[in-house]
């Protein structure tokens, strides 16, 4: 008799939060050779759990993060968005500051990027989210000196087999 792995809500959360924070948000290093070509790939795995966060662009991106769980995939996002004017010097500080914000506890908010709100110097995290773990959607934005300097949207949830 084949015995089927089963996983927990709880466990697929804690999974997420500890990938999201080993690649892009914790410096993760990039795939050598990534599964899409034109696209930079980040993965992490613990157990039976499988991650892979691929995107393509800089000032203007798109990607997509997959979970799998048993090599089945579990759970998905999309997202896009990036810098509203091109600044190159701003940019780079924008995605420094953005890693900053998405390593941040966000306390009790089941978010799927950063919390709610946060502020360090001249730099404004905002991040509206409707729905939970099995769907979701939202919008994160940046300020710079109060004014928007980084829009993306994001929207994701389960996979059901």
């Amino acid at each position: 008799m084949h015995m089927v792995k089963t996983y927990k809500s709880e466990e697929l959360r804690e999974f997420i939060r500890k990938a999201q924070a080993a690649t892009y948000a914790g410096g993760g290093k990039f795939e050598l050779v990534p599964e899409r070509t034109g696209f930079k790939e980040l993965t992490f795995n613990d157990g039976d759990w499988f991650y892979r966060d691929s995107f393509t662009g800089w000032f203007k991106s798109r990607g997509m993060e997959v979970v799998r769980f048993n090599n089945e995939p579990v759970w998905a996002t999309g997202y896009g968005g990036g810098m509203i004017d091109v600044d190159k010097q701003l940019t780079h500080e924008c995605f420094d500051f953005l890693k900053t914000v998405l390593g941040v506890d966000n306390k009790g908010f089941d978010s799927f990027r950063g919390p709610e709100y946060l502020q360090l110097g001249n730099w404004e995290y905002f991040y509206h989210q409707e729905g939970n773990l099995e769907d979701f959607w939202g919008q994160e934005t940046i300020n710079w000196q109060k004014k928007p300097v980084f829009r993306q949207r994001i929207g994701g949830g389960l996979i059901t087999h």
